[in-house]
């Protein structure tokens, strides 16, 4: 079966210009993970995988030049990981014009935030492999 667009989690935390937003879809055992803004863009993608014979969470990362999305992706993919035990993809994209520090301790908070949330949300409707 093909995945669709459709999300199997959407969520959103915080208001106006620190409003951030998580979409998740299965794929098979596997999680992607999308974090953004009104201003989605593909800035950071990170990987977490759980290694059979340690039991570790290894990360990768990529980030595009200029973007700063590498936090966001990195400590999203490692949390939801090492909670659920699945190798996990979050795509970060969020990005705000003329962004103070106090939005971005916002936008970081939301999205640290989100990724509690959903670790609930998944937690209450589905069980751990």
């Amino acid at each position: 079966m093909l995945p669709t667009l459709r999300a199997d989690w959407h969520l959103q935390k915080g208001a106006a210009r620190t409003e951030v937003y998580l979409a998740a879809w299965r794929l098979g055992e596997d999680l992607l993970v999308w974090l953004y803004n009104e201003n989605a863009h593909l800035g950071a993608v990170a990987v977490s995988q759980v290694d059979n014979t340690s039991g570790r969470v290894y990360t990768s990362l990529i980030t595009l030049a200029g973007h700063k999305d590498d936090s966001v992706a990195q400590q999203a993919a490692y949390t939801i990981c090492k909670a659920m035990r699945r190798s996990t993809s979050v795509i970060a994209g969020i990005h705000l014009d003329d962004i103070t520090l106090q939005e971005i301790d916002e936008i970081l908070a939301n999205a640290r935030g989100l990724t509690a949330d959903f670790l609930q949300v998944v937690a209450r409707t589905e069980d751990k492999p």
